[in-house]
């Protein structure tokens, strides 16, 4: 997901954003220790969007983030 698109989510699409992301690593790592994953960068690419997410979380409660829509 582009960064983009991740700045035009608010606080509660990225919370289930979050946890579909969580869900999913955890599946693929899963896949990774039966060594069924075809595509390991998978795992990196989903770490980075995580981070990217717990970050934009952290800007909102923190009041860097302004909601969309909010005067």
């Amino acid at each position: 997901m582009k960064r983009s698109v991740l700045t035009e989510m608010n606080s509660e699409e990225l919370g289930v954003k979050l946890q579909e992301d969580l869900e999913a690593l955890q599946n693929l790592r899963f896949q990774k220790s039966l060594q069924q994953l075809e595509n390991p960068v998978q795992i990196k690419y989903l770490r980075r969007e995580i981070a990217q997410i717990k970050t934009a979380i952290k800007e909102y409660s923190n009041g860097i983030r302004e909601i969309k829509g909010a005067q």
